[in-house]
């Protein structure tokens, strides 16, 4: 029959044991094993059925088994400390969590946090990867530390595709459809009691979505979902699918991502005093909050200030096609009727977003949200680099290094990701409560040899069994799909071995990441697979976007390799990377290898969870690595620096991987005593352990969002509130000033243009700045200055100049003493840029005046 509605119905709970409903409907039991224990000790087979996903099991289960359950001591004994601990979690008292004794005075303020995808288990398809991953993992910490954080997205009823591989290794995309009646989350209610639904108008028509309600432990997470009446048939669809679509749809969802998003919060009666923006696909939320505040009264201008005032960008991508931009034909069409609720004409309205290609102008999220944000982040030291190299056109007359945008490194979400094994290891050798201590770089410097080696390598072995085992099952599975026999599925029996050395290699397949390069030379990887004495073996997993037919390709060569009789057994690629293989493959291989292009990896997660199990990485100093290698807890692929030339770069970095492989790491590895335990490959993991667990944990992460950009956000919020956009108002009649009165002012300086000085010395340096339009309070002079290289002068010091009078002449003076703290060769100049007390960072203007 033709479906109409789907509901899905229990069986009768004995009431000893009801509260597994309430358990299931928040996914706090995604990162506490204790209490999924509570669903697969019931039926093994059926949690394996069902993902893993307990509102689904609930559903299916025989009432017998609850009802067994319920008589069963062991059982209630576990339940009833599970029920207690997930209890003291959801209401702790204010002394228990790090944001409520840190900053007392917020708690009842509101960071919102838009992401087009969140990653929290693989029973909700709902990301695609590491962006959606460290989406879910924020989410997590976030409830750990009790920030009062709410998390805002997309319900997509088809979630990402599941990947199939073909008998010739080409990915197959299906799409299976998220039963909302089967998903942790429920219909959300506003502040009057009624379900949640917001409208967008879109070219024609009004589209509606509604909103549903998901618990990550004490945050709720608010997603959209437009498969509702009255949408028609293709409105329905536009949040089927993450990342579907043509430009179309994507503009589509982004507005229904950016301004539904701010109107689903106001329905909920939300009002945040933080906004973080991950990614540029929400930036239309800045458009949406600036509409809000003119119709309460402000110009653009005025609300522009004051969204600035409490919002966050963070970037996750220096590769161009990451960085979603619209044709002026596309904005037309999506805006025509938008731009006047701002009192902009079009050309205003396509200016503050403009970015101009070869191919003509496009209106760029990513500049969209550098505009309408106060605050800008990479996710790793070296991305932060890359990203003001990138973006350094908007601020024109800076040098690089002072473009604002900053950076806080990516982390995991450690109970996610630790390993059962390895999580009982630490608790019985570091400390019982080892997790409240995640983040202390001295916990675990005090701490980590307290583990003895042999312990330490049989925790490491049952991971390497149960990956074995998994990749058994799932290489069956798969090849039974495939229609193989048994002689050919009875080759997967023990394919991998665990006294091998196993390296793994999963993420997405975009070509950038360079799945392939190990490959280069066919070989030396064949001298290096194929010696019995020294078992290798690699396992490949990852998912290529349907449209990447670069990225499939490398799938299909990977995958026709492991099929060849040369390397059958030696390479494994497993389909259908999801969480639940990745943690799989975080702890239960070797070495984790990673060779993307150096330096397009913003940061890269994967290589985190995998040491923080103990797994040294083998990888380029791209992204996190870059800041996370010492030389001790793994091996570092290739040169710290850049090519102008890619093959070239390939092959010197083809050439580095096999010589760290037979020199460095399959030495080390097979360097084992009589017990089999190897000790100096067990210092590579205590270490990467001890640098890697805290340095790069979501705890960590979070902490510095918090102290860095949310708390001064929700601060700047309150001041907001009080002065009723008092500062802003002014703040913006003053840059409405200073920008024309800008291209009339003059510079002029005395001082030494070359000679000596000797240590100690110094020179006068005389500044005279002349502007009819503008003060001395509207200017800041600064005499910057460093060393020089190659003929290019190295900005290192910036010292203001002090402001001396008004000459006759009108002009202002101002005056310094430079005086080297180092010897060397230096250069100097004089500049001036606006200066008020109310600038987030004082290159907000993009304006600057050299001399």
């Amino acid at each position: 029959m033709k479906v109409y509605g789907r509901i899905t119905v229990f069986p009768i709970m004995p009431a000893r044991i009801n509260r597994l409903y309430e358990l299931a409907y928040n996914v706090w039991w995604s990162w506490h094993p204790e209490a999924r224990t509570l669903y697969s000790s019931l039926d093994p087979e059926l949690w394996e059925q069902v993902s893993h996903n307990p509102v689904h099991f609930l559903s299916k289960i025989q009432p017998q088994k609850l009802e067994q359950a319920a008589e069963n001591n062991d059982y209630l004994t576990l339940y009833d400390s599970v029920i207690r601990d997930f209890d003291h979690y959801i209401h702790p008292q204010p002394e228990e969590t790090w944001f409520a004794t840190t900053y007392p005075e917020l708690q009842d303020k509101t960071i919102a946090y838009f992401s087009a995808e969140f990653g929290l288990h693989e029973s909700l398809p709902i990301y695609s990867g590491g962006l959606g991953i460290l989406s879910g993992d924020h989410c997590k910490e976030a409830s750990d530390l009790g920030l009062p954080f709410v998390g805002v997205g997309f319900l997509y009823p088809q979630g990402y595709f599941s990947q199939r591989v073909n008998r010739e290794g080409t990915q197959e995309a299906s799409y299976d459809k998220l039963h909302f009646s089967e998903a942790p989350a429920v219909p959300a209610v506003g502040p009057d009691g009624n379900e949640v639904v917001i409208s967008v108008e879109l070219p024609g028509r009004r589209i509606y979505a509604k909103v549903w309600k998901l618990l990550v432990g004490r945050v709720p997470l608010y997603l959209m979902d437009t498969d509702i009446p009255p949408n028609a048939p293709a409105d329905r669809e536009l949040s089927a699918r993450l990342y579907g679509g043509d430009h179309e749809m994507r503009i589509s969802q982004e507005i229904v991502l950016g301004i539904g998003g701010v109107r689903a919060l106001r329905a909920l009666g939300i009002s945040p005093a933080a906004w973080h923006l991950n990614e540029g696909h929400a930036a239309f939320l800045s458009l949406e909050r600036c509409r809000e505040l003119i119709e309460a009264g402000l110009s653009f201008n005025e609300a522009r200030e004051v969204v600035k005032a409490n919002s966050l960008f963070t970037t996750h991508t220096p590769v161009p096609a990451g960085n979603d931009a619209f044709s002026y034909e596309l904005m037309d069409k999506y805006f025509n009727s938008y731009w006047d609720k701002l009192g902009l004409t079009r050309e205003q309205f396509l200016e503050v977003a403009r970015e101009d290609h070869s191919w003509g102008p496009s209106y760029s999220m990513t500049i969209l949200a550098l505009k309408l944000t106060g605050q800008h982040n990479g996710v790793s030291a070296l991305h932060g680099d890359v990203s003001r190299k990138m973006w350094q056109f908007l601020w024109p007359g800076l040098d690089k290094d002072e473009v604002p945008i900053g950076s806080i490194t990516n982390g995991v979400h450690t109970f996610s990701w630790i390993a059962p094994e390895l999580n009982a290891l630490y608790g019985r050798y570091l400390d019982k409560d080892w997790g409240q201590h995640v983040d202390e770089q001295d916990f675990w410097d005090k701490n980590i040899q307290n583990i003895p080696d042999i312990e330490l390598w049989k925790a490491h072995h049952q991971r390497k069994e149960a990956l074995a085992d998994y990749a058994t099952r799932r290489l069956k599975q798969q090849h039974l799909r495939l229609g193989e026999g048994d002689r050919q599925l009875a080759e997967f029996e023990g394919m991998l071995n665990p006294n091998a050395l196993i390296f793994g290699f999963a993420r997405r397949f975009a070509t950038y990441k360079r799945a392939t390069l190990i490959f280069r030379n066919l070989e030396k990887l064949r001298r290096i697979l194929n010696n019995p004495e020294r078992p290798v073996q690699i396992v490949f997993a990852g998912k290529a976007h349907p449209a990447d037919e670069p990225g499939k390709a490398l799938i299909e060569y990977i995958y026709k390799m492991s099929r060849s009789e040369e390397f059958k057994g030696k390479i494994i690629f497993l389909e259908n990377y999801d969480i639940d293989m990745a943690r799989y493959l975080v702890s239960g291989t070797d070495v984790w290898l990673n060779n993307p292009i150096r330096p397009y990896e913003a940061s890269g997660t994967s290589g985190q969870k995998a040491a923080l199990n103990g797994q040294p990485n083998c990888s380029i100093l791209d992204g996190w690595w870059a800041e996370g290698f010492n030389g001790k807890n793994g091996w570092a692929i290739g040169e710290e620096r850049e090519y102008r030339d890619q093959e070239i770069q390939a092959e010197d970095d083809s050439n580095s991987l096999y010589h760290i492989l037979e020199d460095e790491i399959i030495p080390t590895f097979f360097d084992q005593d009589s017990e089999g335990v190897p000790h100096r490959w067990i210092n590579y993991m205590k270490e990467a352990i001890r640098t890697c667990a805290p340095q790069f944990s979501m705890r960590r992460m979070v902490k510095d969002y918090t102290n860095v950009y949310y708390v001064p956000e929700m601060r700047q919020s309150i001041r907001v509130e009080q002065n009723h956009y008092e500062h802003e108002r002014q703040l913006s009649a003053w840059k409405e000033h200073v920008y024309p009165a800008w291209s009339k002012l003059e510079l002029y300086v005395d001082g030494r243009r070359d000679g000596q000085l000797s240590l100690g010395e110094s020179i006068d340096v005389h500044a005279w700045v002349r502007s009819d339009e503008l003060k001395p309070e509207d200017l800041r002079v600064e005499l910057v200055y460093g060393e020089t290289q190659d003929e290019q002068a190295l900005l290192r010091h910036s010292l203001p100049m002090e402001y001396v009078k008004r000459e006759n002449d009108g002009s202002y003076r101002y005056d310094i003493q430079l005086k080297p703290e180092d010897s060397g060769s230096l250069a100097y100049n004089i500049r001036v840029i606006p200066a008020h007390p109310s600038l987030t960072e004082k290159y907000e203007l993009g304006l600057i005046r050299w001399a």
